[in-house]
């Protein structure tokens, strides 16, 4: 798969925050103040959930008509359910905490203790979300190979029970369910291919099986292909999709679907401890984002791709610079172990995040500046000197 549009301009991007947001980087700025008005500030590359509400989304939360979730009567919250649903394709859609408690309650909404779950490789469904298919749901966990966070049709098809009889089969675990990532969180932010996609999903309707999306960044995918969000989530059964990560609302996720299962799923967020109150507070900014931030994701491509290209020149530091596909860019460390390194990169004055000995990850992301990626690139030549 060639790198997302947008990847080669890094250079091009301006410090202009995004259009409608006045002072999205500057509040973004001031809130990553460390230790007071004295500190310097962090450039934190952390994740892009580190965002902080632009002076726009507080103004809409301020004044966002509220009512009770738990009786269904909160406006807001039923308007970000509307449009969620009508943008990714499906008949309706539930607002939820987090994107674990979307993810899980698709789980748990398509099986039944002791099923069996096939998920790609590195899903964060399960090694991002506390081992929760087990607990939660009681489900059995079986990770397929792949490439990239990908896996095909062929893939799904090896992976099913073979038929043995009736009193053979009683000793499986069916397979109910098969989960796919896009974009893909462990891999560094990758598309799935359009066709690659369809043909895994049709192999899975032949199975009979039900199928979830965890779109948590699928509004990444979209931005760097201009396929639009309907377009990828069709064929599955479920979606996730996030407002706190890509399009940096203060919380919430929704999972969509057919409305009986999402009415289905209501129940199992009930049991959870998912049930909101004046919700409407928090949905107004997950709905400012859904309208007003998924325009600009293109900027966060394209210093994902200038941060990945300014990596690949230093050494003792290795990226696969066109793997850099949305706003996701997973390094690696040769010299110094990866902790220490994130180490010495905080004592500079920016923060990543390390995965291991060797792997770390920063995302660019609403409050990143181009003066911020040339920073950081300077604080990641010196933290990688030994």
């Amino acid at each position: 798969m060639s790198p997302a549009a947008g990847n080669g301009a890094g250079d091009g991007a301006t410090n202009t925050p995004a259009a409608g947001d006045g002072n999205a980087n500057a509040v973004g700025n001031a809130a990553a103040r460390a230790g007071g008005s004295g500190a310097a500030r962090m450039i934190d590359l952390r994740s892009d959930t580190v965002t902080r509400p632009t002076e726009a989304m507080r103004a809409a939360m301020a004044a966002a008509p509220v009512g009770d979730d738990c009786y269904g009567d909160d406006p807001t919250v039923l308007e970000l359910e509307r449009r969620t649903a009508e943008i990714l394709g499906k008949e309706a859609a539930m607002y939820v905490p987090t994107g674990t408690m979307s993810n899980q309650l698709a789980l748990r909404a398509h099986t039944e203790p002791g099923d069996a779950v096939l998920i790609g490789p590195g899903a964060h469904i399960w090694f991002g979300e506390g081992g929760a298919p087990s607990p939660i749901s009681g489900v059995v966990i079986r990770p397929l190979d792949g490439e990239r966070g990908m896996f095909g049709a062929a893939t799904l098809r090896a992976a099913l029970n073979l038929d043995m009889g009736t009193v053979r089969a009683r000793m499986q675990a069916p397979v109910r369910l098969v989960c796919a990532e896009n974009t893909h969180n462990g891999a560094g932010g990758t598309v799935w291919p359009p066709d690659v996609l369809r043909e895994m999903l049709a192999a899975a309707r032949e199975a009979g099986l039900a199928t979830h999306l965890d779109g948590a960044r699928l509004w990444h995918a979209t931005a760097a292909t201009g396929i639009p969000e309907a377009e990828f989530a069709a064929g599955f059964d479920t979606v996730n999709a996030c407002f706190s990560k890509a399009l940096g609302a203060p919380l919430g996720s929704a999972l969509a679907g057919p409305a009986g299962l999402i009415e289905r799923a209501r129940r199992f967020k009930q049991l959870y401890g998912g049930g909101f109150r004046q919700a409407g507070i928090v949905a107004a900014g997950a709905l400012y984002a859904l309208e007003h931030h998924r325009g600009r994701l293109a900027e966060d491509h394209a210093r994902a791709g200038t941060l990945a290209r300014g990596l690949a020149a230093i050494p003792g530091l290795e990226v696969d610079v066109k793997g850099v596909e949305t706003n996701i860019v997973r390094f690696r460390t040769v010299a110094v172990d990866a902790p220490e390194f994130a180490g010495r990169c905080r004592e500079r004055g920016v923060l990543l995040n390390a995965y291991s000995r060797r792997d770390l990850r920063i995302i660019p992301h609403l409050h990143t500046t181009d003066d911020d990626v040339e920073q950081a690139l300077e604080t990641f030549r010196r933290a990688a000197s030994v």
